[in-house]
């Protein structure tokens, strides 16, 4: 077991003492709640280990007073950076100290000599950005580049899909600034061996000759028992100290996972970035033979060789972002892909290399005409979208293994393993059988260039017969990889899970070796202790996320979660789905999640809500913990964009989250008086409209602004949205020719009651295109139709039900009719097509459902179909299109786009915008007014005030056109009515046409 000298637990007072000094001596966040901590108490790996404190500090000075502190008061402390270590190496009691907030400086960037000093917490991605506009980038790239922080994969050494030609973190580190654990802060880079000893001033002096006389005197153990394969991760790097001319000490550091320093800046070698670049996707029958072709392969001098497998394939094809590459690309039923990646100096080069690729392919006997066991091929990918897709689906793999709805799941623990490239095939052929001995079955991808395949067996660490087969498997498999001569370690690094098996890897010399070096870098066993010398055994359930005890009680849940196992109809299998992979925790890109890039907080990411939920449902929070102020914090800047829908590849719906929580809070406690004006609007609009000029007073006047701030919780700097006297309400209940195609208009509560225009711009747009519109009125003769969106933000499900009631047995004979429903704002037309399916499930409701479409859907649809005849005039302007977020999650932001191309002269330009932060009621209320705004600056304000005046700025969204008012001062318009301009253009033209 782990020799942890500083684990002892304190008592709640020296607890109390402890975040009272760091709360004095620190400006930064000092956490130290139950909730904050529990989010913390998890990495990617199956491990769950609760810190006693989190501190999240502004400026390295900070952090280097936290460790001192936590020394002094004889805690352990643990760095962490993103939080995505697959081992369990960021977890630890004591103090956790969270780099990725603050400390994500680029400090100092040598343009000529290709070389940057930057702060541990700076992401890869984010590193990468900057670096692009100098032409030069940083290789080491790992599939979590969105969220992977360079200190985190210098802790790890870790490699990236084209470490075949660029190495590992390793061998891109130049050089470290950090302080021992005792405070000391020392420069590792390079060291002339000669002189290492000589220069009495010299920081660190003792402890760098200690180490290279540790290396000299165990060379030729080093030699004997180090695996001789470029994925070797395992272990301190010992062989760094082996005696040459000079020694980098950087490079025992890099790997150490945060057991010997505290790294406070890290020197990196730079690469000029690609140029252009082709994918051959080698196509096989057979996995053995795929995992035997790869030697060969690797002698066309690709950058990369990346495998897919068929379990890979099929998951794949089942979420619908990755859905239409795979269709793109696959030929078959494959059971094996390799992606081969070529980066020559021109394109010229790459063709020569795929045509190579395809010949080799041949010479090894592939075809695809051949029988099973040979049938293959290779499709050419030249477009850079389509290799750029391909590559997001290829480092999507972990989570695309984890997205299986049940409740064993892909576990890492062998995953890294790394054998010399012969012995690739017989290694994961003896794998699979030692899976099935063991009742299961495995999922392999990535690097086969490297022989390092991710290599997951499903298993179900919840029933301690699963637990017992881990451990089995383990043994079976490293004794496999210490027969070929391969490493235990390629990639992810050692944390938990491997740590404990360095004896049978390595040999009890070198480990003693390794305790040796812990022991003088760090005598006090203060820093991430249990990780690389002196593990817990790696199935010590006591330290896993779902311990021996842990249990969900069974409860009554709003909405369906049939999908999912476990307990409460599901919802418990589908807050667990989050792995804590972090994919949300991406700066850039997509939408999800906008609350995380206004904080980067912890506590405002999916995955942190994620953890939240499950920590509270299975009592680790305490009693009532899914209905606490704590959980509605938690919540709190949630705006139920449902970017996590479509973006978590494991398909983690917070946004529907969100809503259970909700509705058991307001069961339990009632609501706001900002709640029920926000549910309940659909009810009383049509009688505030009659008053318009009385209910528009509150936007003129300061004490009535303040007032409902006071009273309601709505932001006093807000416009209200105007009420209006002429709110849409047609005469007939259909227009336009009997004899055309027949379309129902849903006319929602928003546009209805505030920008009628958008109804009367839809309706002309649809007319003049032919179509008999329906606009019909409730089945029950009352108010007007509304889809129970307002309700479901405030967790009135039964209220919404009722709503959504009245929408399906309106529409329903339209839609058993196949009539198209179309709807502008997308919030609310997705509700049909989103929530309606998890409040009923049945036929009527599903009819409904499968007929709603966005007005763009619509006329995409009937344009690809030759029906579509609008007499569009020509827009010589520019127009700059944002997105609502739920337009982008159910994949329906496309036809915006396609639909404005279809405008003679208009030249449009899609705005790469995150959630706007209106969302709805969210960037009215008082407390998440500021962040609302954030949201909005993050990219969507700048873009629009960098527009041409004459430029027109175009969202769906009542809320988008709303923050874009507020924010920049524009008008942005539905794209109905960017239609309906264009309309005017083409009959002013032509005026025989009006």
């Amino acid at each position: 077991m782990a020799q942890q000298k500083a684990a002892q637990k304190p008592t709640t007072a020296q607890d109390s003492a402890l975040a009272a000094r760091l709360s004095r001596e620190i400006t930064g966040d000092v956490l130290f709640d139950s909730f904050s901590t529990g989010r913390y108490a998890t990495d990617a790996s199956f491990y769950q280990i609760k810190p006693l404190g989190v501190v999240v500090p502004r400026t390295m000075d900070e952090a280097l007073r936290a460790l001192a502190i936590g020394r002094d008061d004889g805690r352990i402390v643990t760095p962490r950076g993103g939080g995505t270590s697959q081992c369990g190496q960021t977890v630890n009691e004591g103090l956790v100290v969270d780099f990725s907030k603050h400390l994500n400086r680029i400090l100092l960037l040598d343009v000529e000599k290709q070389t940057c000093v930057v702060e541990p917490g700076i992401v890869l991605d984010d590193l990468n950005r900057q670096l692009k506009k100098h032409g030069l980038w940083f290789p080491v790239d790992v599939s979590t580049a969105s969220r992977a922080t360079i200190g985190g994969m210098a802790g790890n050494n870790s490699c990236g899909g084209r470490s075949l030609r660029y190495g590992t973190m390793r061998d891109n580190t130049i050089s470290m600034d950090a302080a021992l654990a005792d405070g000391t802060l020392l420069h590792f880079g390079e060291v002339a061996r000669d002189t290492a000893w000589q220069n009495t001033e010299q920081p660190g002096r003792d402890l760098f000759r200690d180490m290279l006389a540790l290396g000299d005197r165990e060379a030729g153990e080093i030699a004997a028992r180090f695996p001789h394969v470029q994925r070797r991760v395992g272990g301190y790097n010992l062989d760094a100290l082996t005696p040459r001319p000079t020694n980098n000490m950087a490079h025992l550091l890099v790997g150490s996972e945060g057991t010997l320093a505290f790294t406070t800046k890290v020197e990196l070698k730079l690469w000029p970035l690609l140029g252009s670049k082709v994918f051959g996707v080698c196509h096989f029958g057979s996995f053995y033979e795929a995992m035997d072709a790869a030697q060969h392969l690797v002698k066309l001098k690709p950058i990369a060789v990346e495998l897919v497998d068929s379990t890979m394939i099929a998951l794949g094809r089942d979420i619908a972002m990755f859905r239409p590459t795979i269709e793109a690309v696959v030929r078959g039923e494959p059971e094996a892909l390799l992606v081969v990646e070529f980066a020559e100096p021109d394109q010229a080069a790459n063709l020569a290399k795929l045509k190579q690729l395809s010949e080799l392919m041949g010479d090894l006997g592939f075809g695809w005409d051949q029988p099973k066991r040979r049938w293959g091929g290779v499709v050419d990918v030249v477009e850079p979208a389509m290799q750029a897709a391909i590559s997001d689906f290829r480092t999507s793999g972990l989570n695309i293994m984890m997205s299986m709805k049940q409740e064993g799941k892909p576990v890492s623990f062998v995953e890294d393993c790394a054998v010399p490239l012969p012995h690739l095939a017989d290694y994961t052929e003896r794998l699979n059988k030692v899976f099935e001995k063991h009742g299961t079955r495995g999922t392999m991808y990535a690097h086969a260039s490297e022989g390092c395949l991710h290599v997951r067996p499903v298993l179900n660490l919840k029933l301690d017969k699963d637990v017992k087969a881990m451990r089995a498997i383990a043994e079976e498999a490293f004794a496999m990889v210490r027969e070929y001569k391969g490493s235990h370690s390629g990639e992810h690094g050692d944390g938990i899970v491997r740590s404990e098996f360095h004896e049978t890897m390595f040999g009890s010399r070198i480990v003693h070796a390794f305790e040796e070096v812990k022991e003088r870098f760090d005598p006090d066993n203060t820093l991430n202790p249990g990780k690389i010398v002196h593990p817990p055994r790696m199935d010590d359930r006591s330290l896993f996320r779902y311990k021996p005890d842990y249990k969900v009680q069974d409860f009554k849940t709003a909405l369906d979660w049939s999908a999912y196992p476990g307990a409460a109809g599901g919802f418990q299998g589908a807050v667990e789905m989050c792995n804590n992979n972090g994919a949300c925790r991406k700066l850039e890109g997509g939408v999800m999640c906008p609350s995380y890039r206004a904080t980067r907080n912890e506590k405002d990411v999916t995955r942190g809500r994620a953890n939240t939920l499950r920590l509270a449902i299975s009592g680790q929070l305490g009693p009532d913990a899914l209905t606490s102020d704590d959980m509605m914090e938690t919540m709190k800047l949630c705006v139920s964009c449902k970017a996590c829908r479509h973006e978590c590849p494991t398909g983690v719906d917070m946004a529907k989250m969100k809503i259970e929580v909700l509705a058991a809070r307001a069961d339990k406690y009632g609501l706001s008086l900002r709640d029920r004006l926000v549910s309940y609007l659909p009810h009383y609009a049509g009688f505030a409209s009659r008053f318009a000029p009385l209910a528009n007073l509150r936007n003129k006047s300061a004490t009535l602004r303040w007032l409902l701030e006071k009273f309601a919780g709505i932001s006093a700097q807000r416009d209200l949205p105007a009420w209006r006297r002429d709110t849409f309400n047609p005469a007939a209940e259909a227009y336009g020719p009997t004899t055309g195609h027949e379309v129902v208009l849903f006319a929602d509560t928003f546009n209805r009651t505030y920008e009628r225009e958008n109804l009367d711009a839809a309706l002309r747009v649809l007319v003049d295109g032919g179509y008999r519109v329906h606009l019909p009125r409730a089945a029950d003769g009352g108010r007007p139709l509304c889809c129970g969106r307002t309700f479901l933000s405030a967790g009135l499900v039964d209220n919404a039900k009722a709503e959504l009631k009245r929408v399906v047995e309106t529409l329903m004979p339209f839609a058993e009719r196949g009539v198209p429903i179309v709807g502008l704002e997308p919030s609310c037309l997705l509700t049909l097509r989103d929530e309606l399916l998890s409040l009923r499930s049945d036929d009527a409701a599903k009819t409904v459902s499968k007929n709603a479409l966005l007005f763009e859907e619509f006329l995409v649809r009937e344009a690809e179909a030759g029906r579509l005849q609008l007499p569009l005039g020509a827009i010589d302007k520019s127009a700059l299109v944002h997105g609502h977020c739920h337009q982008k999650s159910f994949g329906a932001f496309a036809p915006v786009e396609k639909i404005l191309r279809l405008i003679p002269g208009l030249k449009v330009t899609k705005i790469e915008s995150s959630c706007c932060g209106m969302a709805g009621a969210f960037g009215y209320g008082a407390d998440t007014y500021d962040v609302s705004l954030e949201m909005a600056e993050a990219s969507l304000l700048p873009a629009v005030r960098s527009a041409a005046d004459n430029a027109l700025i175009v969202a769906d969204g009542t809320s988008c056109r709303h923050q874009i008012k507020d924010g920049s001062g524009r008008g942005a318009l539905h794209v109905a009515r960017v239609l309906a301009i264009s309309l005017d253009q083409g009959t002013a033209k032509n005026p025989a046409l009006s």
